[in-house]
């Protein structure tokens, strides 16, 4: 631990799982707590893309004078165990908790043991979204792309920790609740804060970026989570290439080889593996004119990090017909609802022909 907070521990901890997680920490820090004494916990996931980007984020952190704690939470059967006990003092201790995924099951543990009255809930994409909304509503935490599917062992398992994370994060007369956030969010919670998060970390520290004449591409993991079936996911991305002119496709860190080498043979694109999040990697260019994406977090993000410049994000909607039949139900309601909130994308009808 860091010596400037002393023997009860840091002030402020932050639990990240993702770079786009300790990204908005980032951000949140810069906007909402300047000059606050931050320590950074990164449960670091197995996931090798994920883990460069983490380290990459970690590093642009301590210069911002973060203090970062690596924990390799993921490591063995026993490491769950190892992280949670070496967690808990400093758990106990500190005032207040920012967290990136409220869905995170390990997130959720941590709130059981923590003391803290401030609770901080920063972006992690679209499932802010819907966490606000089902914290408002009372309905237990489930990520959207599962919601409808019934509860396996595990989940049954792990329902009380669940419930009591959920209460934890509802607000109480002695309990702060605030979320952090780039998304549209209508359906707040009573006694909840919701701050905008419009990227100005990320707009002063870097940018702005050399503009290319042609089109880029954001990729998604829409595939890998279940919910559209590949076949059609490659058709679309190629019709898309073939009538933008893009030349580069941006992989999302959980995208598969298997599929990324298929999209290179089939539609000609460059596929470029991000060091950074992708609002990074933007602001720093060079960067397309216009940015093609599928309904996800960047068509929200992207206007904002690239605010001030002639880049255009333009979303495409998914075509029902592309869901899987293992799709959740709530599955295509969520991603119109992300396309058609997106205020600062242009829309495009699904890929014509696509399929």
């Amino acid at each position: 631990m860091s010596p400037r907070a002393g023997n009860a521990g840091p002030r402020t901890l932050a639990f990240v799982e993702s770079p786009v997680q300790l990204l908005n920490v980032l951000e949140w820090a810069h906007t909402c707590a300047p000059g606050a004494e931050l320590t950074l916990v990164v449960l670091s996931p197995v996931d090798p893309m994920t883990r460069g980007q983490l380290r990459r984020m970690a590093e642009l952190a301590r210069k911002e004078g973060h203090e970062i704690r690596w924990e390799e939470a993921r490591g063995g059967a026993t490491a769950p165990f190892r992280t949670v006990g070496g967690l808990t003092t400093a758990l106990r201790h500190a005032e207040r908790i920012v967290m990136g995924d409220p869905f995170s099951r390990y997130v959720q543990l941590l709130l059981t043991i923590t003391r803290a009255h401030d609770l901080v809930v920063v972006d992690d994409g679209t499932a802010t979204m819907e966490f606000v909304t089902q914290l408002a509503h009372g309905e237990r935490l489930v990520r959207w792309h599962r919601k409808g599917s019934r509860p396996g062992p595990r989940d049954l398992l792990f329902a009380p920790v669940s419930r009591s994370a959920r209460h934890r994060l509802t607000p109480t007369p002695d309990r702060q609740v605030s979320v952090f956030s780039s998304m549209p969010i209508e359906d707040i919670p009573d006694g909840v804060t919701v701050t905008a998060n419009d990227f100005a970390w990320t707009r002063a520290r870097f940018g702005p970026p050399r503009i290319t004449k042609g089109a880029d591409m954001v990729g998604t993991s829409l595939v890998e989570t279940g919910v559209v079936d590949g076949d059609r996911y490659v058709d679309a991305v190629r019709g898309l290439a073939r009538t933008h002119g893009a030349a580069r496709y941006f992989a999302h860190r959980r995208e598969s080889t298997e599929k990324l080498h298929r999209l290179a043979v089939e539609s000609g694109l460059e596929i470029v593996r991000p060091e950074l999040p992708l609002e990074l990697i933007a602001r720093r260019g060079p960067i397309g004119r216009t940015v093609l994406s599928f309904p996800s977090t960047v068509v929200h993000t992207l206007p904002l990090a690239l605010a001030g410049t002639e880049v255009r994000v333009a979303v495409c909607d998914i075509d029902p017909a592309w869901l899987t039949e293992s799709a959740s139900p709530r599955a295509r309601g969520f991603l119109n609802g992300v396309t058609g909130s997106a205020r600062g994308a242009h829309r495009l009808s699904a890929v014509a022909g696509a399929g």
